[in-house]
């Protein structure tokens, strides 16, 4: 797995110092958004979860047999599923104030990355181990960022977030997101697309395995 996830955790450390080299040097903001959240800009490491969540399944069903690729697919959109079910529940039908509809989100996220998990473990594993990989230097430099006051995407709380001193801030808007909520993101988009990949390969039709 460490061969498997090293050359795409270097290439995702690079875009992050890309983009933060972006910000800080006041680059196009349609690539290089301060906006807080990124704005979509178009230089961001969650782009690249799909390309690598579909070269993880690759190398992965190369090194061995590889479950249907519905199956992939399938767990994957129910993932999908419970997150956005779980975020119109909180909003709509309970009516939750900001914090606790954030709350939910991050453990909705959490389940659904276990339930693409099931699709395909082997491949969830991977993509764990990929966001984990992904995400942790986001939040150190996260923490410079916000304790430097840089002004970038990357230090700019939400409108309306409330003040508080620079290392609670960080938690608060660096530490949970990243790990419960972009890691498992990063689990069930890349697992959806893994399972494309599948597809397009002929191994739709593959029995199941893990």
């Amino acid at each position: 797995m460490r061969s498997l996830v090293a050359v795409p955790a270097l290439v995702t450390l690079a875009v992050t110092l890309i983009r933060l080299a972006g910000e800080l040097l006041g680059w196009s903001p349609r690539f290089f958004s301060r906006d807080p959240g990124g704005a979509g800009a178009v230089v961001g490491i969650i782009w690249l979860v799909p390309i690598f969540g579909g070269y993880f399944a690759w190398k992965l069903a190369q090194g061995g047999s590889a479950p249907r690729a519905l199956r992939v697919i399938g767990y994957a959109l129910l993932a999908f599923a419970v997150v956005v079910g779980s975020a119109m529940l909180g909003s709509r039908v309970l009516k939750l104030e900001r914090t606790a509809q954030f709350v939910l989100i991050f453990l909705a996220c959490c389940v659904a990355a276990g339930v693409a998990h099931r699709g395909w473990p082997a491949l969830g594993r991977t993509l764990l181990a990929y966001g984990l990989a992904a995400r942790v230097p986001v939040i150190l430099v996260m923490l410079v960022a916000i304790l430097a006051s840089w002004g970038t995407h990357y230090d700019v709380a939400p409108p309306n977030f409330p003040a508080m001193a620079p290392v609670a801030k960080w938690f608060f808007i660096g530490v949970l997101p990243q790990l419960f909520l972009w890691v498992p993101i990063t689990i069930f988009l890349g697992a959806l697309f893994g399972g494309f990949v599948l597809l397009f390969a002929g191994r739709g039709r593959q029995p199941a395995s893990a």
